[in-house]
C-alpha cells in the first residue's frame, strides 16, 4: 500500500500578492479551478495502490485544509498540525511515525503540496516504478530531466544504473549559478531536485536513527503526546519545538547510502515565481497570460492577474500585473523573484498585507472588509450552512448585523432571535452574542463595528465548536 504524505505548511511570498501567509498558495487556485493541494491530492487518483493521506500542515490552515479535502470527497485524511513550522525533515518523519501506527512498513510518497505537474501519465507512471521497487530498501527521490539551465533550483548528480530506470544518487548541490547550470545541462548527468520522494517507513526511520536522532526522538514524543482536535492531530508543542530545525536532504538524503534517483519528465514546476507561473500558464496570440477583468492594447509576453476590478495595460512587454482587493503589484517578469523584498519591507513596517487578504476565512465562513475608518468598519459575512460562530463579546465595539441573504438565529444575552433577510439587529458592546444558519444556503450578513477599537484581538470566546 501507498500513503501519500503532503507536506502543505508553506508560505509562498514569492507570489505576494496573491498569496499570503494566512492563505498561501498551495490553498489558492492558481493553474485551475482547483487549488495546489486539491490537485496534488486528484493526480494520485489513478494509482491503485493508492490510500488515505497525511496531510502536514499548520494550525492557521487547518480548517481551509479539511474543508478543500472535503470538497474532492476526502473523509478520512489524517491532517496532523505542526505547533511551529520545522522544514521537511521533521515532517517528514512525524508522517514515517504515524503511518507506522496504522499501517505494517508501508511505503509513503512524500509530495509537496504546491507543485504543478503537467503530465501525469509520465508521473504516474514513474510513482508506479518506485513503487515496484520499494522493497529494495531505498529511498528514492524524483530528479526532473532538466530542459533549461535553471538557477533556481537544487541538483542532484546521478550515479550508477541500479536498474533499467533507477540510479544512485552520486551527490546533491546547491542552485548554481548559470555557468554551472549549463554545464550541468551539457553533461546529462544531473536532475532537478524536485523534493518528491518515495521510501518504506522502515527504511526512513533506520535512516533518521543512524543519522538526525534528535529529529526522531522529539517528533516521536511530540506524535506520542499528540491529541485529537476534531478533524486534526495536534502534535505536542514543547517536544515538537525541540526538535532541529532541517531539510529532508540535510538530514537525511546527503548523508545515507541507501538514496536512489528516477529522472522523470512530466512538465515539472515548482511555481515558485509569476515567472514560473507564466511559464505554466496557456497563452494567447501575443504570448500573455490573462487571468480576471483584463483589457489591454499592444500587451505582449506577460502575466496579468485581476481579482477584483478592471485591470487595463498599454504597451507593456514582459511584465507582471497583479492586481488584489488591496495590493496591486507590478514587476518585469525577470525581476518577479524580488517580491520578496516588497514582503519584508511590508513586514517591517507591521503591515497585515503580508498575512491576510480582505477576505479572511473562518472555519464558519468567511469575511471580507468593506471599508474601515477610525471609529467604524463594515464588513460582508458568509457563514455556511449549520455552521456557527462562537459564543463572544467585545470589550471595545459594538455591532450591527444586516441579514441580506438567508436566516439568521442570534443570541444576544439572555434572548434568541430569528432574523430574516432584510432584517437587522444591534449587539451592544460587552454583549455576549452568537451567531448561526439554521438554513439550507448561505447566511451572507453586513456587519458594521462601532467603537474605539477594532482589532480582531478583541474578542473574548465563551464557547467554540471549532476549539479556538
Amino acid at each position: 500500500m501507498l500513503i501519500p504524505v503532503i507536506l502543505a505548511g508553506g508560505s509562498g511570498t514569492r507570489l505576494w500578492p496573491l498569496s499570503r501567509k494566512l492563505y498561501p498558495k498551495q490553498l489558492i487556485e492558481l493553474t485551475s479551478d482547483k487549488t495546489m493541494l486539491q490537485e496534488t491530492l486528484l493526480r494520485l487518483e489513478n494509482i491503485p495502490q493508492v490510500q488515505s493521506p497525511i496531510i502536514i500542515c499548520n494550525e492557521e490552515h487547518r480548517f481551509m485544509v479539511a474543508e478543500q479535502l472535503r470538497a474532492i470527497g476526502i473523509e478520512d485524511a489524517s491532517i496532523i498540525l505542526e505547533p511551529v513550522g520545522k522544514n521537511t525533515a521533521p515532517a517528514v518523519a512525524t508522517a514515517a511515525l504515524k503511518a507506522g501506527e496504522i499501517y505494517e512498513n508501508p511505503c509513503l510518497l512524500v509530495l509537496p503540496a504546491d507543485h504543478y505537474i503537467g503530465d501525469i501519465k509520465n508521473f504516474t507512471k514513474s510513482v508506479e516504478t518506485a513503487y515496484k521497487a520499494s522493497n529494495k530498501n531505498l529511498i528514492m527521490t524524483f530528479g526532473i530531466i532538466p530542459d533549461s539551465p535553471e538557477t533556481g533550483y537544487g541538483y542532484i548528480k546521478k550515479g550508477k544504473k541500479i536498474d533499467e530506470s533507477i540510479y544512485s544518487t552520486d551527490k546533491f548541490v546547491e542552485k548554481p549559478d548559470v555557468k554551472t547550470a549549463k554545464k550541468y545541462l551539457d553533461s546529462g548527468k544531473y536532475l532537478w531536485n524536485s523534493g518528491m520522494f518515495l521510501f518504506r517507513t522502515e527504511t526512513i526511520l533506520n535512516e533518521f536513527k543512524n543519522h538526525s536522532p534528535e529529529i526522531l526522538q522529539h517528533t516521536g514524543k511530540a506524535l506520542e503526546n499528540s491529541g485529537r482536535d476534531l478533524d486534526f492531530i495536534r502534535l505536542e508543542k514543547q517536544s515538537f519545538e525541540l526538535s532541529p530545525e532541517d531539510s529532508i536532504d540535510y538530514a537525511i538524503m546527503e548523508k545515507t547510502d541507501k538514496s536512489a534517483v528516477i529522472p522523470l519528465s512530466c512538465l515539472w514546476n515548482d511555481l515558485g515565481s509569476f515567472e514560473a507561473l507564466w511559464q505554466t500558464r496557456q497563452k494567447d496570440e501575443n504570448n500573455n497570460v490573462i487571468s480576471g477583468d483584463i483589457y489591454t492594447s499592444d500587451v505582449k509576453n506577460s502575466y496579468l492577474h485581476s481579482a477584483s476590478r478592471i485591470v487595463a495595460a498599454v504597451g507593456v512587454e514582459n511584465y507582471v500585473v497583479i492586481e488584489t482587493s488591496d495590493a496591486v503589484l507590478v514587476a518585469p517578469r525577470n525581476k518577479v523573484q524580488d517580491v520578496k523584498k516588497i514582503v519584508e519591507k511590508l513586514k517591517k513596517d507591521k503591515r497585515n498585507e503580508p498575512d491576510i487578504h480582505k477576505k479572511v476565512y473562518r472555519p464558519w465562513g468567511n469575511y471580507e472588509t468593506i471599508d474601515i475608518s477610525e471609529r467604524f468598519q463594515v464588513k460582508r459575512l458568509t457563514v455556511k450552512p449549520g455552521e456557527k460562530l462562537s459564543a463572544q463579546k467585545h470589550h471595545h465595539r459594538a455591532e450591527h448585523w444586516v441579514i441580506v441573504k438567508g436566516t439568521a438565529v442570534v443570541t444576544r444575552g439572555e434572548e434568541e432571535i430569528l432574523v430574516k433577510e432584510d432584517e437587522s439587529v444591534y449587539i451592544p458592546l460587552g454583549t455576549l452574542h452568537r451567531l448561526y444558519n439554521p438554513g439550507k444556503i448561505p447566511l451572507e450578513i453586513v456587519e458594521v463595528q462601532s467603537g474605539s477599537y477594532l482589532g480582531e484581538d478583541d474578542i473574548v470566546r465563551f464557547d467554540d465548536i471549532y476549539g479556538r
